[in-house]
């Protein structure tokens, strides 16, 4: 958890510039202190001791700390669930297609990054709403969107039979990540082993067959 959206306005141009090339040393750098410590708790010093600038370069690409974390935001947002929604309708094994989505897409949540920016983003929805907002809209909203328009298409195949796609892509996402994404989230357990992934998803994909097979 796409749609790539411009992080950063005010930033030297990109294209493979030196100028871009330092805007990257420093978005990365900023992402190990923002995951690693939170929004509050990363100063402007520590981001760019960890870039390897000083902080009057920091300044030259990012006006403050709100510009910076949108730009990480933005970074992630970017690489999202990149190439695991990406559906062939024309695929005719429902089944199989919805298995490889689930695990992939569950491997991709899993990472310890992906969780890490997750709760960071969390956070700070509540202060930064846009952010917050934005994340949503190239993550699991584009993931969701993408699956319903398979479902549909399945649906006037006649393969399925589902009246609302949209919520049928959520509840199959929701089930595949229920017992396996969110108690890492939590911090309750680490990730689990492609055993449990390949379980929990197995029951995911019959419980949906179950209840959305044309008859």
């Amino acid at each position: 958890m796409t749609e790539h959206l411009v992080l950063d306005r005010s930033a030297p141009e990109a294209d493979g510039s030196e100028d871009s090339a330092k805007r990257r040393q420093i978005v990365e750098g900023a992402r190990q202190i923002f995951l690693a410590r939170g929004f509050d708790a990363a100063s402007m010093s520590d981001i760019a001791k960890a870039a390897g600038v000083s902080k009057g370069t920091l300044y030259v690409y990012f006006k403050d700390k709100e510009e910076l974390f949108s730009a990480i935001v933005m970074a992630e947002c970017a690489v999202q669930a990149e190439g695991i929604f990406n559906l062939d309708p024309a695929d005719p094994d429902v089944e199989a297609a919805l298995m490889r989505l689930g695990t992939a897409y569950t491997n991709f949540l899993c990472r310890p990054e992906k969780a890490s920016a997750l709760r960071t983003v969390i956070a700070i929805a509540d202060r930064m709403p846009e952010i917050g907002r934005r994340f949503y809209e190239t993550g699991p909203s584009h993931g969701i969107r993408k699956l319903a328009e398979y479902l549909k298409a399945k649906t006037d195949a006649g393969v399925l039979k589902v009246d609302d796609p949209e919520v049928a892509a959520a509840q199959f996402m929701e089930t595949c990540q229920g017992t396996l994404f969110k108690p890492v989230l939590f911090n309750f357990a680490p990730p689990p082993s492609a055993e449990r992934i390949a379980h929990a998803i197995g029951i995911a994909v019959r419980v949906f067959m179950a209840a959305y097979l044309a008859r």
